[in-house]
């Protein structure tokens, strides 16, 4: 096999592309053509007995790896600490009461050992990072409430999985230590895991990205970012936790420097690279033997954990969202996450569960995998047939025959002092936001206020920006301000486009964009004290 091995690697790669370009022209995720490729090699050259080979799963989840630093580094702390209501409250509350609903029906339902059970509940509480981050950042629905609110909930699952692998060594264990001495020790590990990598991890971390950058060598600073990334991995590994963890907590290490835009861009490679590798391990884990002779119940039991997890994930956020928000959130976290894979090998391997109960349980998960980057494109159209906002509008049928109109894109703090001094002036204008709760706010305030996404070319053509005198950027997200400034200058390269600015970095981030007025708050301040000064030295006051 080893002699073979090149062999393999070429023939999978010209599979992986031949089915991803096919799959790509009749707009189907490639996830599917990596979790395809592996089933092929596998059947085609007989490689059973690879399956389960530690140094490729060791490759494969260095995907995952890659994937969690990318979290990371649009996880900084203060962006978690503003997130914490997503990440800490509605991701307890969803792996909890998932896990309990699971569990009841496993162990009530399916007679599964309670040992059995809990584990089956913890794994199928976890939602899938690998597939829905990937369709969120490529769809740009990351930035969308729906979007920010599942993304919350899946870094908790990452975090989770974390003190769900210590409790199944727990079970497994023969060991005579108490859970609250195992559970003493895990404190402490992950107390100095992270004391380490944020106190002396930035300071390193920082001088090794500045030496690197200041080479202008782009190979050196790829290998600098390649080294933090995997030494940071490596050394939470030998604190006893997952790779997983130490790659997320170096990227939110990493976002607190002003380098990790040049990271993010250039990592971005080795980790589609990495995750397709991944996929590619999780079709060569499917026997098809097994599927065809279990189809039934596999289908059955991924729709039974599809309409739970779908029922409790809108359940948790219905009381402070949407229904719209809450119902696309938990259709994109339905299904079953990559990490069950490990947490169901942990448990094979402490002789919990036997190898037919496993596969079975495997096959589950990764028919839920493949089935999802079908349904999750397609969720914004269901959603919308099904639910209406009675109380927002929506309905921009009326502005097509509006033309010299000011579009106010966010209304939150400057976006309503805006409005005010349009108001002052006279100026006719609209209010257009992503959030339910700005634009319940405007109307409100006897304001013209649509619900609507301005980076969408269906919004911007409805708001009839061609007509429109001017267009005025307020929101606060710098990656949703530029998304919209670009869909914006796409539709209309005359757009006369206005845009407020809080920071020299956000600045740069918009200066290849052909926008009218970037309006900087901090100078614009500056300009305004010096102003009233001197009016005060001119009329004593």
């Amino acid at each position: 096999m080893i002699d073979n091995t090149l062999l393999y690697v070429i023939v999978a790669l010209g599979i992986s592309i031949i089915l991803n370009i096919i799959l790509k022209k009749i707009g189907i995720s490639q996830i599917i053509g990596y979790i395809f490729t592996g089933t092929i090699i596998v059947y085609a050259f007989d490689l059973r007995s690879a399956v389960h080979s530690h140094e490729l799963e060791l490759l494969g989840e260095f995907g995952i790896v890659f994937l969690m630093f990318t979290i990371g580094l649009e996880i900084s702390l203060a962006k978690m600490g503003s997130m914490k209501q997503e990440i800490f409250g509605n991701g307890l509350l969803q792996v909890g009461l998932t896990t309990l609903v699971v569990y009841l029906g496993a162990h009530y339902l399916f007679a599964l050992d309670a040992k059995s059970a809990i584990i089956v509940a913890l794994a199928f509480s976890l939602s899938s990072t690998a597939v829905v981050l990937s369709y969120l950042k490529s769809s740009k629905e990351i930035y969308t409430p729906y979007g920010q609110k599942a993304t919350g909930i899946l870094i908790f699952q990452d975090i989770a999985v974390i003190p769900i692998l210590i409790l199944i060594g727990f079970l497994t264990s023969e060991a005579d230590e108490s859970i609250y001495v195992i559970i003493g020790h895990t404190l402490l590990s992950a107390l100095i895991v992270l004391l380490f990598l944020f106190v002396v991890g930035k300071r390193i971390v920082t001088w090794l990205l500045h030496f690197s950058a200041s080479s202008e060598l782009d190979e050196l600073f790829m290998g600098s970012v390649l080294f933090i990334v995997v030494g940071a991995s490596l050394f939470a590994s030998f604190m006893g936790f997952t790779y997983s963890l130490g790659a997320f907590v170096a990227g939110m290490v990493i976002a607190e420097t002003r380098y990790h835009h040049k990271v993010e861009a250039d990592i971005a490679p080795f980790k589609d690279i990495l995750l397709g590798t991944f996929f590619v391990t999780v079709g060569m884990k499917v026997d098809l033997t097994i599927f065809i002779n279990n189809i039934g119940i596999i289908i059955a039991l991924f729709a039974l954990v599809l309409v739970l997890k779908t029922v409790v994930i809108y359940l948790v956020l219905k009381f402070s969202q949407s229904s719209a928000t809450s119902l696309k959130t938990a259709l994109s976290l339905s299904q079953v996450g990559e990490f069950s894979f490990v947490i169901f090998a942990v448990a094979q391997a402490g002789n919990i569960f036997d190898e037919s109960l496993v596969s079975l349980l495997v096959l589950v998960v990764i028919f839920s995998m493949v089935v999802t980057p079908f349904f999750i494109t397609r969720i914004n159209d269901f959603v919308e047939k099904i639910i209406k906002d009675s109380d927002i509008i929506t309905d921009m049928s009326g502005l097509q025959s509006r033309q010299d109109h000011v579009i106010v894109c966010g209304y939150s703090v400057v976006g309503k002092f805006v409005t005010k001094h349009l108001e002052e002036f006279g100026a006719p204008y609209v209010v257009v936001d992503n959030s339910n709760k700005h634009v319940k706010e405007a109307l409100e305030d006897d304001i013209e206020a649509y619900l609507g996404d301005a980076s969408k070319v269906a919004i911007l053509n409805a708001l009839n920006i061609e007509k429109a005198s001017a267009i005025i950027v307020t929101l606060d997200n710098i990656d949703k301000k530029r998304l919209i400034c670009e869909a914006i200058l796409k539709h209309s390269i005359d757009a006369n486009l206005i845009v407020k600015v809080v920071s020299l970095e956000e600045k740069q981030r918009l200066d290849d964009l052909d926008i009218t007025v970037i309006v900087d708050g901090k100078v614009e301040v500056a300009r305004v004290l010096v102003e009233r000064m001197l009016s005060c030295q001119l009329y004593k006051c």
